[in-house]
């Protein structure tokens, strides 16, 4: 039985990857900061899922949330790293507090998830985990320095990670989605996001469907050779 925990599950490309592992046959663990927007997308799954509210920044919390898919389906086979937060601010009018939420919410969130997983996997000999990047931790971003800074630490931590753990069965990779059409970048300055769409080769924002298309294919034995990886879902934006 495949069980999966999806953080950051309640909008966006979190609830589309939830709702698609879900229909792929997984148990669904559907986290979220916000509680209301986790029980949703639970109750638009059904009984293969339980929300969780939770901040991944937080130690207790992620310890809790592990505690209650155990609880709930068994060890977690599955661990999609997710959880986002947005924040737009010219490097020089950026605070030390936007920049420190900025990167415990990504990379010390990712961080203490897989911290919380990763031990069972080991023990198992088996497990995968998918880490949400960004084409911004690749390429950087116009008054989204601290979101640049903590996405390329994710994939640097994809890299390093999976040289550790792959040949004990762990397979560990990242996507980096180019603008997707989510409530995270709708936050951004319409400004912004007429700039970045005028850009792109395909000429659009991708769906998080789209995204979470990329991660079930990580997820499943397909990917069997995927180890340390990042994919790019990103209309064109970088091209590797």
């Amino acid at each position: 039985m495949s069980v999966a925990i999806v953080t950051g599950a309640g909008s966006g490309i979190g609830r589309a990857i939830a709702l698609r592992l879900a229909k792929d046959g997984y148990k669904v663990v559907v986290n979220d900061f916000n509680l209301d927007a986790a029980q949703a997308v639970a109750r638009e799954i059904g009984a293969t899922a339980f929300p969780v509210q939770g901040d991944v920044s937080d130690e207790q919390d992620v310890a809790r949330m592990v505690e209650t898919c155990v609880a709930q389906f068994g060890q977690p086979t599955h661990l999609i790293n997710n959880a986002g937060h947005i924040h737009q601010a010219r490097f020089t009018d950026m605070k030390v507090s936007d920049f420190d939420r900025m990167i415990a919410v990504h990379l010390r969130g990712v961080f203490l998830c897989t911290h919380a997983v990763l031990p069972g996997m080991l023990e198992r000999g088996e497990g995968v985990i998918v880490n949400m990047a960004s084409q911004l931790g690749q390429i950087g971003g116009v008054e989204l320095v601290h979101y640049s800074a903590a996405k390329a630490g994710i994939i640097g931590m994809t890299k390093a990670l999976a040289r550790e753990v792959s040949e004990q069965g762990v397979r560990v990779n990242a996507v980096a989605p180019g603008p997707i059409n989510t409530p995270l970048v709708r936050a951004l300055s319409q400004d912004w996001q007429d700039a970045k769409a005028a850009e792109l080769p395909l000429g659009r924002f991708g769906e998080p469907d789209e995204v979470a298309g990329t991660v079930a294919f990580l997820c499943s034995s397909d990917a069997a050779l995927f180890v340390g990886q990042t994919l790019s879902p990103n209309s064109g934006d970088v091209m590797l």
